[in-house]
């Protein structure tokens, strides 16, 4: 199939005083993503013209009032806010965390309407972005309210995939939300996103304990047997390759993840503290199982360093590049899902033409 050339990939300016305008100017320094891709910018170009400036980047900023006005190669910076605003660097700031907000919820409803084929988000800070308006911890539940499907959070590397069976919760609450019809709903959601994202066609996925040494037969903990275990019976005998559950404290250190396709931790930090130890400044934050693309870098909004200029663009390039294969892998799997008989037409519809 031919592929689409030049994928409009929105991103949302993330923190004005962390280093995510940093890193999105410093990613696109770099030709070839503008030979891939014709970036928009959701932010205003007053603030990344002086952001370049102060960074001294040679990055071709073009400004626009409206998405159609987008050209390739440039990095194209559409105005969704015209007032001034004084980058503080480091500094938390209720004005940041709104417009923050403002370019991610503008390049979301890009995202709905395709006005915009695939979201990068650079980081927000998620005390300062919560408002009347926006009561989420990230931007992962934003996103499940207003695109289709059943959000997962997935960090993809070249060498790990981690799913999360919970996301932004707190240590005390986990154990309570782990529940055999939450986990069948993610193993669903990344058994699927697999085969139709990465090309896996029967995924192996390894679910971690939420106790240590998973419960020691209840002495620990009784989730591990009571929960965890019967459920991943249940989806091995329907048909679905889930294995486990894993001591959480071995499985990375002895590569055993190496075995799987994919692996399910049942809590944030269980999933990424070995996911960034192993693939820090190469990883990328993927949401899965929802209707359209987002990716983003697996860090945040950097305050200690914003403003120095040392900043690395890497896990941002990566999410960049992500985003743009993920949409190459979904519009292939939809023309192979179609009837075959649909393709044959368009085939010879094709011939015709030439």
């Amino acid at each position: 199939m031919d592929k689409k050339e030049h994928i409009i990939v929105g991103i949302s300016i993330g923190d004005l005083n962390g280093i995510g305008p940093e890193i999105i100017l410093k990613a696109f320094e770099d030709n070839r993503v503008l030979d891939l891709s014709t970036p928009v910018v959701f932010a205003n170009v007053k603030v990344l013209s002086f952001l370049k400036k102060h960074f001294e980047l040679n990055v071709n900023i073009h400004g626009i009032d409206q998405i159609n006005q987008a050209l390739p190669g440039k990095l194209n910076v559409l105005n969704v806010w015209k007032d001034n605003f004084t980058i503080d660097f480091g500094k938390e700031s209720p004005e940041s965390g709104k417009l923050a907000v403002l370019s991610f919820t503008e390049a979301t409803k890009a995202l709905k309407t395709d006005v915009i084929d695939v979201l990068v988000t650079a980081p927000i800070h998620k005390y300062n972005s919560q408002s009347d308006q926006f009561a989420f911890a990230g931007h992962t539940g934003y996103l499940q309210q207003e695109l289709e499907g059943t959000a997962l959070m997935l960090l993809v590397s070249s060498q790990l995939r981690v799913g999360l069976l919970t996301e932004h919760v707190p240590v005390a609450d986990v154990a309570k939300h782990i529940t055999p019809q939450l986990i069948k709903n993610k193993v669903a959601v990344l058994k699927k996103t697999l085969q139709k994202d990465f090309k896996i066609n029967q995924p192996k996925i390894a679910i971690l304990g939420l106790n240590p040494h998973c419960g020691d037969q209840g002495v620990i903990g009784k989730e591990d047997d009571s929960v965890i275990k019967p459920t991943i019976a249940e989806l091995f005998d329907q048909g679905t390759y889930v294995f486990g559950p894993y001591a959480s404290d071995s499985f990375f250190g002895n590569q055993t993840y190496k075995k799987f396709d994919a692996i399910l931790a049942c809590y944030h930090d269980q999933g990424l503290i070995p996911f960034k130890t192993i693939s820090f400044g190469k990883g990328v934050n993927f949401t899965a199982g929802l209707n359209k693309i987002r990716t983003s870098p697996d860090h945040g909004t950097g305050f200690d360093i914003a403003g120095k200029g040392i900043a690395q663009a890497d896990s941002f390039l990566e999410a960049i590049y992500a985003a743009i294969d993920l949409f190459q892998a979904r519009e292939e799997h939809q023309v192979l899902s179609e009837n075959p008989l649909k393709i044959i037409e368009k085939q010879l519809e094709s011939k015709k033409m030439n």
